[in-house]
C-alpha cells in the first residue's frame, strides 16, 4: 500500500510540474518481417530517451506497471515459442518504489515468431502496455496499439502522415490547379516561428475554472447535507482536544484535509482519463445523455420526490476508523466522512464542474476546479474553529435549507438541458434547437420566480405566511432573466447565455442579421474557394460543446469591425471537431506510430488540427494564405474584440 501511495504522489508531482508539456520518452516501432516463405517475426522495438527507463516484463506485485505485449488477434498464423527479449535487462534499486526492479535503457527489443501457410492472409493486431520513469518521477501507464500485415509496418515518426491521400477522404468534385493534399502539409514549425499564440486562453480558463469551483463550493455550503455539519463538526474538534488552541489547529487541519481530498480526486481523474480523453468524453452523446439523465434525477430528488443517499455503512465505517486513529490520519478520515455524507448535495455540483472543465484541454483543469470547490467548502470549518463564538450566530438549519435545495433543483434542471444540447448538436438530431431550448429555460426560470414568491410549494417546504425580502429580490432576478430571454425566440443574440444556448444557426425563425456564419464547414472546399478568389483564410477550430467558442462568436465576431473584416477580407471556415456525422468512406492514418481510424467528420477535423497545426484545444484560430501557409501566429480565447482586430491586421 505504501508503494502504491508513492506511485500516486510521484504521478501527482509529475502532472503538477509539467502539465503544459506532452512527454513521450519511449518511441515504438512495430514491424512484421518474413524470415522464410512460411515464417515471420513480429519485431517490437522501443527507443528510450536518455535518463529514462522502461520496465521489464516481470515485476513484483507491489511495484510499477510491468511492460506487457498483448496480441489481441493473430489471423491465419500461429505463434512459434514464447516472446523473446534479446535486449539487456538491468537490475537496480528504484528509489521511486523503494525496491529492486528491472528495466531497459536506451532501447528494448521484443520478438515473437509466427508460422503460416499463406503470407498474404496474415494479420496481427495487439498493443503494448508500458510505464516509463526517470530518477525523479514516473509517467502514467500507457498503451500503444499496432496492426500489422506481411510487408507492412507502422513506423514511429516525428510528424504523422496519412496512410491514404487526404483527397480520398474529401467528398467533393471541386477541381483546382492546387493539389488538395498540399493544404494538409504540416506547418507547425512555421507557426512556432511566429511566436506564442495570442490571446490569454490558458490563464483565463484556469482562473475561470477556479472561480467556478469556488462558486460551486459556496453553493454546496448552503445545502441540507453540508450546512448542519458545520457547527457539529467544529464543536466536535473543539471538545475532543485538551485545549482550545489544539482544537482550533485540528479544525484547520480538517479544512486542509478537505482541500487535499478534492484536489487529489481532480488529479486522479486527470491521470486516469487524461485531458484529451475528458475532452472527447464531454462531447460523447451517450455520456452527455447519461449526465443529462443524472441531473434530471438529482433535480427530481431535490424537489422532494425521493432521497438519494449513499449506504450508511460507508460513513459508519469511516467514523469508526476516525475514532480508532490519531493525528492527521484521524482528521483525514473525518474529512472523507464529510465527503460521503454530503454526496447527495455536492455530487451534482462536482459532476457538473468536472464535465465543464473537461473541454478546456488543460491537464490541471480538474485539479484547479476541485481546489476552488474545496477552498469554499473548507473556509467555514476553519473560521468557526478560530472564532467559536460565531457558532452562536450561525443560522439554524430549517425550512430555508429546503428552499435552497429547491432553487438548486431548478438550476440543475436548466443545466441538464446543456448536456442534452451538446449530444443533439454533435449528432444532428435537431430535437433541441435554440428556440426550443430557450422556451424551456423561460418556463423553468418563470416557475422559479413563482416559487420564490411562495406561489409554488413542494413536499418538504415549511409553511410561510409571507414572502421574505430576499425571496422578493431573487424572484425579480428570475422573472427579469425570463423576460431577457424572450427576444431570443426571434433571434436576439443573448450574449450572457451564449455559452449555454445552442448557436443561432439552429434557429428556424431568426430576425437577427448581425451574427457571423462561416462560409464553409469543409476545409478542402473552403481552401479551393480561397485559391480561386485569391483570398486569405481564417480556420476556426470549434466544437458544439465548446463554451468559449460560443462566447467568441457572440462577443467578438459580432463586433462591427471584426464582422466586416471576416466577411470581406477572408474566407471563414469553421471546423467542428466533435461533429459525429459519419464519413461516407472512413480511412486510417498513422499518427506517431499509432494507427487511428477516422470515421466521423469531427475525427477528420480533429486530426487535421493535430497533424497540420500541432494543437488540440478549442477555440483555435489560424490565418492561412490560399496555399495553406500561415500568415500569423494562431489565436486562442480572448473576448477583447480590439485584440482580435489587431490579429486580423497581423500586428
Amino acid at each position: 500500500m505504501i508503494k502504491k501511495s508513492i506511485l500516486i504522489v510521484t504521478l501527482i508531482l509529475f502532472v503538477t510540474n509539467s502539465y503544459s508539456q506532452i512527454l513521450e520518452p519511449v518511441k515504438w516501432n512495430f514491424e512484421l518481417k518474413n524470415t522464410t516463405s512460411t515464417t515471420a517475426e513480429i519485431n517490437i522495438n522501443a527507443t528510450i530517451e536518455e535518463g529514462w527507463h522502461l520496465y521489464g516484463l516481470i515485476l513484483p506485485p507491489d511495484g510499477p506497471r510491468a511492460t506487457s505485449i498483448v496480441f489481441e488477434s493473430i489471423e491465419n498464423a500461429t505463434k512459434i515459442g514464447n516472446l523473446q527479449t534479446p535486449s539487456k535487462l538491468l537490475k537496480q534499486f528504484d528509489s521511486n518504489f523503494n525496491m529492486e526492479l528491472n528495466w531497459y535503457v536506451n532501447n528494448a527489443v521484443f520478438i515473437q515468431k509466427i508460422k503460416f501457410s499463406d503470407a498474404s492472409k496474415v494479420k496481427v493486431k495487439g498493443y503494448v502496455e508500458f510505464m516509463a520513469c526517470d530518477d525523479k518521477s514516473c509517467l502514467p501507464p500507457s498503451k500503444k496499439p499496432f496492426s500489422l500485415g506481411i510487408n507492412s509496418q507502422t513506423a514511429n515518426v516525428t510528424e504523422s502522415k496519412p496512410i491514404i491521400n487526404t483527397q480520398e477522404a474529401v467528398e467533393s468534385k471541386v477541381v483546382t490547379k492546387t493539389n488538395t493534399s498540399d493544404y494538409w502539409t504540416p506547418v507547425i514549425k512555421e507557426l512556432n516561428n511566429f511566436g506564442n499564440s495570442q490571446g490569454n486562453s490558458s490563464t483565463t480558463t484556469l482562473w475561470f475554472i477556479f472561480l467556478a469551483g469556488l462558486l460551486g463550493g459556496f453553493l454546496a455550503l448552503f445545502t441540507p447535507c453540508v450546512w448542519p455539519i458545520i457547527p457539529m463538526t467544529v464543536s466536535f474538534f473543539l471538545k475532543r482536544s485538551e485545549n482550545k488552541k489544539k482544537g482550533q489547529r485540528d479544525a484547520i487541519l480538517y479544512g486542509l484535509a478537505i482541500i487535499f481530498i478534492y484536489v487529489t480526486l481532480g488529479i486522479l481523474i486527470t491521470l486516469i482519463f487524461g485531458a484529451s480523453a475528458l475532452n472527447s468524453l464531454s462531447t460523447n452523446a451517450i455520456f452527455n445523455l447519461i449526465f443529462f439523465g443524472l441531473l434530471v434525477l438529482f433535480a427530481v430528488s431535490f424537489f422532494g420526490a425521493f432521497e438519494i443517499t449513499l449506504p450508511s455503512s460507508w460513513s459508519t465505517k469511516l467514523d469508526a476508523k476516525a475514532d480508532s486513529t490519531a493525528g492527521f490520519v484521524s482528521i483525514l478520515f473525518m474529512a472523507f466522512t464529510l465527503v460521503l455524507v454530503s454526496f447527495s448535495c455536492t455530487g451534482p455540483i462536482i459532476g457538473t464542474l468536472l464535465v465543464q472543465v473537461s473541454t478546456s484541454g488543460s491537464l490541471l483543469a480538474p485539479a484547479i476546479g476541485m481546489l476552488g470547490f474545496a477552498v469554499a467548502l473548507s473556509i467555514p470549518f476553519s473560521l468557526f474553529a478560530l472564532f467559536p463564538s460565531w457558532l452562536k450566530s450561525l443560522p439554524k438549519s430549517g425550512g430555508w435549507l429546503n428552499s435552497v435545495k429547491i432553487v438548486l433543483a431548478f438550476l440543475e434542471l436548466a443545466l441538464a438541458l446543456k448536456f442534452l444540447s451538446v449530444a443533439d448538436l454533435a449528432y444532428g438530431w435537431h430535437i433541441l434547437d435554440r428556440e426550443v431550448f430557450l422556451s424551456i429555460w423561460i418556463v423553468i426560470f418563470t416557475l422559479l420566480g413563482f416559487y420564490l414568491l411562495g406561489k409554488l410549494r413542494f413536499p418538504h417546504d415549511s409553511e410561510s405566511k409571507h414572502t421574505s425580502v430576499v425571496g422578493i429580490f431573487m424572484a425579480i432576478v428570475s422573472f427579469a432573466f425570463s423576460v431577457y430571454m424572450i427576444p431570443g425566440l426571434w433571434g436576439a443574440p443573448l450574449k450572457s447565455i451564449s455559452a449555454f444556448a445552442p448557436p443561432l444557426t439552429t434557429q428556424d425563425f431568426n430576425l437577427y442579421s448581425n451574427d457571423v456564419h462561416a462560409a464553409f464547414d469543409d476545409y478542402d472546399l473552403g481552401m479551393a474557394f480561397a485559391a480561386e478568389k485569391k483570398l486569405p483564410v481564417i480556420i476556426d477550430f470549434s466544437g458544439f460543446g465548446c463554451v468559449n467558442c460560443r462566447k467568441m462568436e457572440a462577443t467578438v465576431w459580432t463586433d462591427p469591425t471584426v464582422k466586416e473584416m471576416l466577411k470581406k477580407d477572408f474566407v471563414l471556415i469553421s471546423l467542428f471537431v466533435d461533429d459525429k456525422t459519419n464519413l461516407a468512406k472512413p480511412y486510417e492514418v498513422n499518427e506517431n506510430g499509432r494507427i487511428a481510424r477516422i470515421e466521423t467528420v469531427g475525427d477528420k477535423w480533429s486530426y487535421l488540427q493535430r497533424y497540420k497545426f500541432g494543437a488540440n484545444a478549442q477555440p483555435f484560430y489560424v490565418m492561412l494564405n490560399n496555399e495553406g501557409k500561415p500568415l500569423n501566429k494562431p489565436y486562442t480565447f480572448d473576448e477583447n474584440p480590439a485584440n482580435f482586430v489587431k490579429w486580423l491586421n497581423r500586428k
